[in-house]
């Protein structure tokens, strides 16, 4: 059985991602904090196929290391992964303390040994398809929501992409982004209520040309295309889930 790693897959995003990969019968494993979301998460998913978790802190060094050693004897089938695990707070920059800026690029640090060790498997394998979930803001700063070190740390994880579609390519390992603009998520949390996140956002449905923000589904139906062999000649792309905000704006 083909196996996918989701890392962040406990809510938004990752866990629609999660969904329609078990909708095709792949086993999928969600790293993702310890805590009541991610069992929540197994016990919802499970009813719709083979899911595993692994409670990791991405913002632990010891513990990413500790996972990324023993990928390769977990996921030995391992062909698919995403890296949409993040964390969103708008703060001014001359206010920015390094624990902000370690909080995002932790991230990035997870990403980069994780994503390493699950290439090797992948190219033991034969091949594989990675996507990243990076964002709108690493492209185009939004005074409003003021997120250097944020948008720094999604650049980062965008160029990262680029580098890894150029290197991994020779063994059949596809390597992609996504680069979402405002989504109902769970990531928002960290400065509005979490009941009132879908109503509040409302409020950016015009900054985007589409006319609405959008849904974890709208990325995770994305996501898993560039998953697919339906794009096997795409890869080092970041693909714009937004809404037509970098084209334009209302």
């Amino acid at each position: 059985m083909k196996q996918a790693l989701i890392i962040g897959g406990s809510t938004g995003m990752g866990k629609a991602t999660a969904e329609i990969l078990l909708a095709t019968g792949i086993e999928v494993v969600i790293v993702a904090r310890d805590g009541d979301n991610l069992h929540a998460a197994e016990k919802e998913l499970s009813h719709r196929g083979k899911v595993r978790i692994f409670p990791v802190d991405l913002s632990n060094l010891e513990e990413v290391k500790n996972f990324a050693e023993k990928l390769s004897r977990e996921l030995p089938e391992l062909k698919y992964l995403v890296n949409a695990a993040g964390y969103f707070k708008p703060k001014s920059f001359l206010e920015h303390s390094l624990e902000d800026y370690d909080i995002y690029h932790d991230f990035n640090k997870a990403f980069f040994l994780i994503t390493q060790a699950a290439a090797r498997v992948m190219k033991e394998n034969g091949g594989g398809s990675i996507v990243n979930v990076g964002s709108m803001w690493a492209k185009q700063a939004i005074k409003a929501t003021p997120s250097s070190a944020y948008s720094m740390a999604k650049a980062g994880l965008h160029s990262l992409t680029h580098h890894l579609a150029m290197e991994l390519a020779d063994y059949n390992i596809r390597v992609n982004a996504v680069s979402p603009a405002v989504v109902v998520t769970p990531i928002y949390s960290s400065f509005i209520e979490a009941d009132q996140i879908t109503e509040t956002l409302q409020g950016f449905n015009s900054f985007h040309p589409i006319g609405r923000v959008g849904t974890a589904e709208d990325v995770a139906k994305t996501i898993n295309f560039l998953l697919s062999d339906e794009t096997s000649w795409v890869t080092g792309a970041i693909w714009d889930i937004d809404g037509g905000v970098i084209a334009g704006r209302n």
